[in-house]
């Protein structure tokens, strides 16, 4: 009979594949949907989603690594190793985010309408806040702060996703094409605390508060 813990970290896996198969639709509509739109907003939702495939590529693998079994300094290993690339897929998200924020004001270009990119930031928005909510308490019960980290990364993919609705809406109807740059930048200090914080667990500085919190 499988201990709490290990149902913990079978929940865990079972979150990170769904949530790797979503990023792997949404990578793939959102590009596809923007280069036919020509839509840069959409695009960069594309280019957002394979960062965060990458991220939990590595939980998963942190993950199976204690459902086979590991000892506990195998896990710990895992675990340090996913904080890393939790981290610095945050710190790469922020600077990508930061500069397409940047050439979106500097060449004062908006979000183009498109139905289907319209339809996909939709389901992200719903999608996303779930697996967040799950990643993050199936982290904190596991005592996992790079999984909850990895939940940072799911609930900013739910947050570009309601901006990039907004963004296409209001463009289409008002001509507002700075916003979706103005709400991006506005969530560069967010990502950023969250990465040193993974980069800091990684590191094993023992007051870095994680994402579980």
């Amino acid at each position: 009979m499988l201990s709490v813990q290990a149902m913990q970290v079978k929940k865990g896996i079972n979150i990170e594949i769904v949530s790797i198969f979503w990023m792997i639709v949404e990578a793939a509509v959102a590009i596809g949907a923007g280069i036919v739109a020509h839509s840069l907003a959409l695009t960069a939702f594309g280019a957002d989603s394979i960062i965060e495939l990458v991220a939990g590529g590595i939980l998963l693998w942190r993950l199976y690594v204690e459902s086979n079994g590991a000892s506990i300094e195998r896990v710990e290993q895992a675990e340090k190793r996913a904080s890393w690339v939790v981290g610095v897929s945050l710190l790469a998200l922020a600077i990508y985010i930061f500069v397409m924020a940047g050439y979106d004001l500097w060449t004062r270009s908006g979000s183009e309408t498109s139905m289907l990119g319209l339809a996909l930031a939709v389901a992200s928005g719903i999608i996303m806040p779930y697996l967040s909510r799950a990643k993050k308490k199936i982290g904190t019960q596991i005592g996992s702060k790079a999984l909850g980290a990895d939940g940072s990364c799911s609930i900013v993919c739910a947050y570009m996703a309601w901006t990039l609705i907004v963004g296409l809406v209001l463009t289409a109807f008002l001509g507002w094409w700075w916003l979706n740059a103005l709400a991006g930048l506005a969530l560069v200090y967010f990502i950023v605390k969250e990465g040193i914080e993974a980069i800091q667990e990684a590191r094993g500085v023992e007051d870095a508060c994680g994402c579980c919190h």
